[in-house]
């Protein structure tokens, strides 16, 4: 005899069949699967009785926070922002219980630090970062640090990458390791974890396979594709304490991975920046979260308990409802799945004597029409909106329970039902011209003579964005060619100027420093190839690296000078006439740093690759920063020229590096000076020059 349904659980989420007179066969073959499948592993839920890990169940919203987000680290005022951060967090989405402190992607490769040293070059250091985790602690709220396996080409340390995670988690406090491309974790990762520090999880970024639920105890659902009717989630039916946080970081509406948490019990990752792109949530997908999170807190012996009873009947079409039993509570979760309100009759449910019913959404008792044993319920479901229903004896209604009504009908009363994709205005630092000079001074060279052309700049789309971090419409998953080189051609105005011959030297930067006493207000890894203060007498020619932006800034203003905007530097490198490199077409050996040493080079050490004009130094050795600093109030970020002698190979994640072409442009993410000071970035200076009549 055929069976009437047929489950698939070879899917991430098992999908449910359209017909409710299924939903029975359903629900027994779902049950029947996960029987088989723990008996055929001999599935072992040690790790999940152990109380140090008892945390992960109920870690519902995890905040992917990238550190470059200026909502995070106040660079003007040198802290991180803890409370504005997780006051913002609870005000707009219904707070945190775990973060992702994600660290190196994607600026990793710009020079030769691994994923380690950007922890540790974080504000503080690592005793920093600790006592940020420990302030966290205090607040309730968990944190990962980030594992990037594809992270082979930076500085190695000749120590495996797990005692290194080790190292790190045991060094900061962390709670939790998110795998980065990975689905697992091997054996190793779980034994140095429990010799550092207790109650550590590992969360795979890919879906894990069934028999390592056992040691992972939570999960990334990510881009999981939900049927028509809300599937079960397999990994969270198998075992009801891992928790899965449903993403798909390029959307605008989040609604169905919010359905998908609250149908099974999970999670969400909340995730807005994305690697420095603005992907904001709308008002409305907040709103379903603030109602959300606090019933899946309060209730989780519910959510990661054995009563879970998915798709019980639903008398509104298009609407339907999980049934999640423990003692004597029982909770319906239901969703609409349409984009119209949907009101009347929702559930009839039997009905206990002495029994009191309130709806968790909105926070206010209700009253069921009473027939018999059965209760029948009538409610308004928003678009896309979700609902809550709760049964519980009389005598359970205590007065902690009513103050948490009330703060649901407070988020209630301020639920926004608006799908508008928020937008945020980019801003561009000012860039102060200097007095028009009526000759060119020594050691500058005017640049050709250009009034107004256009530009073709080229860069790769990578997830950061491009020029501007809130166009959405151009974020690089949108489209087929992501990670790959592409032109934009735009115009540009220009007024005349003259560019410093070569890069500021080590022996410049010196002058600088004798003439002027200059000394960063943040210090950290300034001049970090300087011993003892002292520039080395071998590279007194040699650009001037581990700088930041600022310290850039500070020695043109001394000079009387200014930093080029990257439209001036790509105008002067191309000679005013579109070639590829400043020496023409074509990159070959002897006209610029290839990298064969793997460090700088004199600055004049290749003649063969000067512009036309005369400017040498303009490709590969170190990348130039350009006055280009420009945030949308979430990420910071600056445009590199030219390329440098050092080139991470083997992963598209890592920045471009070697020489790069003259239209070539780089997105530097920016933090503080002590992570965007380089040993492969320097700079160049320019005037401004009177114009010729």
């Amino acid at each position: 005899m055929s069976l009437p349904f047929r489950l698939d659980p070879s899917r991430n989420i098992i999908p449910a069949p359209r017909d409710p007179t299924l939903w029975p066969a359903f629900r027994t073959q779902l049950t029947e699967w996960r029987e088989a499948s723990r008996a055929a592993l001999q599935y072992d839920d040690a790790l999940y009785e152990r109380r140090e890990f008892a945390w992960a169940a109920s870690a519902y919203a995890c905040y992917f926070l990238m550190i470059y987000d200026e909502t995070f680290y106040d660079v003007r005022n040198r802290r991180y922002r803890i409370d504005e951060l997780l006051a913002d967090g609870a005000r707009e989405f219904g707070g945190y219980d775990s973060l992702v402190l994600w660290h190196a992607y994607p600026r990793i490769g710009v020079d030769q630090r691994n994923q380690f040293d950007h922890y540790r070059d974080m504000p503080g250091g690592l005793t920093g970062v600790r006592d940020l985790v420990r302030g966290l602690h205090a607040r309730g709220v968990k944190v990962y640090i980030n594992y990037n396996p594809w992270d082979t080409a930076t500085r190695r340390e000749n120590r495996p990458d797990a005692d290194l995670l080790a190292e790190i988690v045991g060094g900061i406090e962390a709670d939790g390791i998110f795998l980065d491309c990975m689905t697992h974790g091997g054996a190793e990762f779980r034994a140095r974890l429990d010799a550092v520090r207790p109650g550590v999880i590992l969360e795979g970024e890919g879906t894990p396979p069934q028999a390592q639920i056992a040691d992972h105890h939570a999960s990334w659902a990510q881009w999981f594709d939900d049927s028509e009717v809300p599937g079960v989630l397999r990994h969270k039916w198998f075992e009801r304490r891992h928790l899965q946080h449903q993403t798909q970081r390029w959307n605008t509406d989040h609604s169905a991975e919010i359905h998908t948490a609250w149908m099974n019990g999970s999670g969400i990752m909340i995730w807005e920046n994305v690697f420095g792109a603005w992907v904001p949530y709308s008002e409305r997908d907040r709103s379903l979260l603030r109602a959300m999170l606090p019933i899946q807190r309060r209730f989780t012996a519910l959510f990661s308990g054995e009563g879970w009873t998915p798709l019980v009947p639903v008398e509104q079409p298009d609407t339907f409802a999980s049934l999640w039993n423990h003692g004597d509570l029982r909770l319906w979760t239901l969703v609409n799945r349409t984009d119209r309100a949907i009101s009347g009759e929702s559930l009839i449910v039997p009905a206990a004597p002495g029994e009191r019913f309130f709806n968790l959404i909105t926070g206010r008792e209700v009253s069921p029409d009473l027939h018999d044993d059965l209760a029948t319920f009538s409610a308004t479901l928003p678009p896309r909106g979700i609902g809550g229903l709760l049964a519980l004896p009389a005598d359970q209604v205590t007065p902690d329970f009513e103050v948490f009504l009330a703060a649901q009908a407070a988020t209630n009363a301020r639920a926004n039902y608006d799908t508008t994709t928020p937008r945020r205005a980019t801003h561009t630092v000012p860039v102060k011209s200097t007095p028009p000079a009526a000759t060119v001074p020594p050691g500058m060279i005017a640049a050709p003579v250009c009034w107004k052309k256009y530009l073709t700049t080229q860069i790769r789309i990578r997830e950061c964005g491009l020029y501007d971090a809130t166009a959405i419409e151009e974020l690089p998953f949108r489209e087929s060619y992501q990670f790959q080189i592409r032109d934009f051609t735009r115009p540009v105005k220009l007024s005349p100027f003259a560019m410093d011959e070569t890069p500021v030297t080590n022996a410049q930067f010196a002058a600088f420093l004798d003439a002027s006493g200059y000394h960063p207000a943040q210090s950290e890894n300034f001049l970090n190839h300087w011993p003892d203060g002292n520039f080395p007498a071998a590279k007194a020619d040699h650009p001037v690296v581990w700088i930041s932006l600022d310290d850039a800034r500070a020695y043109a203003a001394w000079a009387g000078k200014r930093l080029p905007t990257e439209d001036e530097w790509q105008h002067a490198a191309q000679n005013g006439d579109g070639r590829e490199y400043p020496w023409g077409n074509g990159l070959r050996a002897g006209v610029c740093n290839l990298g064969e040493t793997g460090d700088t080079t004199p600055v004049k050490a290749f003649p063969a690759g000067r512009t036309p004009a005369g400017l040498y130094d303009l490709c590969g050795n170190v990348w130039h920063w350009t006055e280009s600093e420009a945030t949308e109030g979430r990420t910071r970020y600056a445009m590199l020229r030219g390329g440098s002698h050092f080139a991470a190979q083997g992963s598209c994640w890592y920045v471009d590096g070697g020489p790069r072409p003259a239209s070539f442009t780089t997105k530097l993410l920016l933090m503080w000076p002590g992570l965007d000071r380089s040993a492969t970035i320097g700079f160049r200076c320019v005037i401004d020059l009177a114009a010729q009549p």
